[in-house]
């Protein structure tokens, strides 16, 4: 079961967060409408994302035109496909269907539940969810197109549709299936020869990498890939005094719902059915088992290394004497009322995905409970005398036995009231990136400040005349991407929750939109929060809270772990959601800041650039680009002084004993004078500049293509560098010589550049070590390529928009400065 840390428990002290590299999707839209409930699932008419090269329809059509069976390049029909940890001793042969029966047919009779049997892997949570979605007919349709036959253009290749963190996309696969002795090992249909949930399944193990991908997982999971709908996670031991209300309004509105057992040992949903099959490789494993380690001399005591001699990765069931199953999902495709003796009873029907092994309690196909209920409310209530794995159950029996339950919104409507709402919804991509933007929950004051923040602007309160409060009805859900498809590369779910605020009065009045800093997240507390930290997908919340700006901080519990998320704002009335930073433009990495600071920009070679540059006080330009000096009437008293002062004249003598004559220094040259200088400041612990970031500056420095500066040049750049010194001591509270990463942001900051999220995030994966440190040299190589960035973009803004259009010759000037 998947772990849940109290929210409590990480309050302790408040802390900010850094945007990372966020690429903010927000959409409104998606209300409710005239469409009903179905006009609100999300991206439910945006386009299709298509394979990678072909569409389903341009392959199909090119495999009937070469009379030629569609194969897979992408999942082959091979051990790649099914494994990622280990080797089976046994081969699978994988056929396609025309070669396992005769008479294939993709749906026989309409898709419904109990074409559903699970096979030797522990996806029962994913095929609950099957069971669920085929009692929605308009959704079952959207991800599995009916255009498709084993009889009338067959060409091997079929297609399914799903939901994946904001778009639909289309996964096109061959119809070649695993087996063992001409039977399927995976998701088997009751007929044989019915195929279309083997291949569902297939395509669903296609999107995340692998069968294998599929052990273990919450049925939620995969009714958000069917729906793009919102969960609602229930302990049922907390549930609501109105869960069976809850749940009557679930079934009523077309949300999926599953629910399950504890089994005490930790996060499953993933167990198997006994069958032949099983039993029959299982007995070949222990065989091979044995026999390895009869016959291994290896010590394996300590080491990673071990022989790989499991099967399909699954779970065997924990049946309980009432018949029902621990550590496994069951779909709810029922709740009704009945009649029974004079006494409403509320009843429960639940379906195993085995398509077998039912609860033989009260209520069960064949308990005495039938006996009292008429035909006609037999008929109502689908009872039938039958192993097909769905079965009643009392209302108190499902509370008393079961421990979870989950519900997929196809909207966000509270399922505790009693009409539909109209919502919007906003979606925003990020990640968290270790050392600029993962800094963990609360309990991490320090780098809590540096996770993603993300600005919500509740601007009308709920239409409800009988609650008297102004407040706003809102839903919030964090998503972490693609933790199941990279299992393969070891990654697990993170521990997530996200925590929200109230933006200072003074920024919502002036509408300031600046990163906040770790003080206030000390001195403020959350108007809201994730009631847990928990090692799920995702985690969803429902808040009300009064009109006004917050900033919702998403997180997971330890700091330093990377990875990308979705976060989704719903809500009723309009609202605004957006990354918390400056506006940013497409067309250029800067913004319009730049004009707030007094950087002096620098003299380009190209000739655009030339036309534009506004030149240092002790410098200018020749006809042909060449540096000359200034008449030194035209020079300021306060550079005169500069001059005349006795530490000009040593850094002069220093600079001209190792320049020379020409007073031009090359890059080791330049490494000499500006360690010479360095070593002076017994306050700087740093063991000098390298040979490589000296020939950054000069090239970032050099005006006129020499290979060279002067010394104008190189007082230019000691000045930038003596204030950009300040800056790191002031960030190097240990005297280390170092600066942590998650403080380069605040750095940069009181340098007077203003980046956006990927920049920071570029600058930490750059500058940064193992331990997320910057060091002096460091340090300075990146804000002398920040400085010569900003210049150059500042000489191509003529308008000063903020935006800038590069020719392709102005392009291979440009990108040199961001690259050198």
């Amino acid at each position: 079961m998947p772990s849940a840390i109290n929210a409590a428990v990480a309050q302790q002290t408040a802390a900010g967060s850094v945007p990372s590299a966020t690429i903010s999707t927000t959409t409104e839209g998606a209300g409710g409408g005239t469409g009903g409930i179905y006009s609100a699932i999300i991206s439910r008419n945006q386009p299709i994302i298509r394979v990678k090269e072909k569409t389903y329809e341009e392959l199909h059509k090119k495999c009937l035109e070469k009379n030629i069976l569609y194969e897979d390049p992408d999942f082959p029909p091979n051990e790649s496909s099914l494994f990622y940890s280990q080797k089976i001793p046994i081969k699978f042969e994988w056929k396609r269907p025309r070669e396992i029966c005769e008479n294939p047919r993709f749906i026989i009779g309409g898709a419904n539940r109990t074409d559903i049997c699970q096979g030797e892997l522990g996806d029962c949570w994913f095929l609950a969810a099957i069971a669920c979605l085929t009692l929605n007919k308009k959704l079952l349709c959207r991800v599995i197109p009916h255009d498709q036959s084993f009889i009338q253009n067959y060409a091997g290749i079929f297609h399914f549709q799903f939901w994946r963190y904001g778009d639909w996309v289309d996964v096109v696969i061959d119809d070649c299936l695993p087996t063992y002795n001409n039977q399927l090992v995976f998701t088997k249909s009751s007929q044989r020869n019915e195929f279309w949930s083997a291949l569902l399944e297939k395509a669903y193990a296609k999107l995340h990498g692998s069968y294998e991908a599929l052990k273990g997982g919450n049925t939620t999971e995969a009714m958000e890939d069917f729906t793009g709908g919102v969960t609602e996670f229930y302990e049922i031991k907390d549930a609501p005094k109105d869960t069976y209300k809850i749940m009557k309004h679930a079934i009523d509105r077309g949300s999926l719902m599953a629910s399950s057992i504890d089994d005490n040992l930790g996060f499953s949903y993933g167990s198997a059915p006994r069958s032949d099959i099983g039993e029959l490789i299982a007995r070949m494993v222990k065989n091979l088992e044995n026999a390895q380690m009869t016959h291994s001399t290896v010590d394996y005591q300590g080491t990673d290394e071990r022989p790989a001699w499991t099967i399909v990765p699954m779970q065997y069931e924990t049946r309980m004497s009432c018949g029902l199953v621990k550590g496994h999902a069951y779909s709810v495709t029922a709740v009704e009322e009945t009649t029974f003796k004079g006494e409403k009873i509320r009843l429960v029907r639940l379906r195993n995905p085995w398509g077998q092994v039912e609860w033989n309690g009260p209520w069960s196909d064949k308990s005495e409970e039938w006996n009292f209920i008429n035909e006609a409310e037999k008929i109502r209530l689908q009872h039938k005398i039958v192993e097909d794995g769905e079965f009643w159950i009392s209302f108190e029996d499902f509370m008393r036995h079961f421990t979870k339950l989950e519900i997929c919104n196809l909207t966000p409507d509270t399922l505790e009231a009693d009409k539909l709402q109209t919502w919007t919804v906003s979606v925003s991509e990020g990640r968290w990136v270790r050392g600029c933007s993962a800094g963990g929950c609360r309990n991490y004051p320090d780098t809590f400040w540096t996770n993603p923040q993300y600005r919500l602007k509740l601007l009308e309160e709920d239409d409800d005349p009988e609650d008297e409060e102004v407040v706003c009805s809102f839903l919030v859900a964090l998503m972490q991407k693609n933790r199941r498809k990279e299992r393969k590369l070891g990654a697990n779910l993170y521990t997530i929750g996200f925590a929200i605020y109230e933006v200072p009065a003074v920024d919502f009045i002036h509408g300031t939109k600046h990163h906040l800093q770790k003080d206030f997240f000390l001195y403020n507390a959350s108007k809201a929060r994730s009631k847990t930290y928990i090692n799920m997908r995702e985690i969803s919340e429902r808040f009300r809270l009064p009109p006004s700006e917050y900033v919702i901080i998403p997180s997971t519990y330890e700091p330093h772990q990377e990875g990308e998320f979705i976060l989704r704002v719903f809500s009723e009335k309009r609202s605004l959601s957006e990354i918390n930073t400056e506006k940013e433009h497409k067309l250029c990495v800067i913004n319009k800041l730049l004009h707030k600071y007094s950087l002096s920009p620098i003299i380009f070679v190209s000739d655009r650039a030339n036309s534009n540059k506004e030149l240092t006080a002790d410098e200018d330009t020749g006809k042909d680009g060449e540096k000359t000096h200034v008449d030194e009437k035209k020079v300021p008293a306060a550079t005169k002084a500069r001059e005349g002062s006795e530490e000009e004249k040593q850094f002069r003598n220093i600079f001209r004993q190792i320049a020379g004559d020409d007073m031009e220094i090359n890059a080791e040259e330049l490494r000499n004078v500006l360690n010479n200088v360095v070593k002076k400041h017994k306050d700087l612990k740093t063991e000098g500049f390298e040979l490589e970031s000296c020939r950054s500056m000069i090239a970032l420095m050099d005006t006129d293509g020499s290979g060279k500066i002067n010394f104008d040049e190189f007082r230019h750049l000691w000045d930038k560098i003596k204030s950009w010194q300040k800056i790191f001591k002031h960030y190097d509270t240990d005297h280390s010589g170092t600066i942590n990463s998650y403080e380069m942001r605040n750095a940069v900051n009181d340098a007077g550049f203003r980046l956006n999220n990927q920049l920071y995030d570029i600058i930490t994966m750059r500058y940064a070590d193992k331990n997320m440190n910057i060091d002096f040299d460091s340090f300075i190589c990146c804000f002398v390529r920040l400085d010569a960035m900003f210049r150059a973009f500042h000489a191509f803004d003529k308008d000063g928009d903020g935006i800038i259009k590069l020719n392709v010759l102005e392009v291979n000037w440009f990108v040199p400065v961001f690259l050198t």
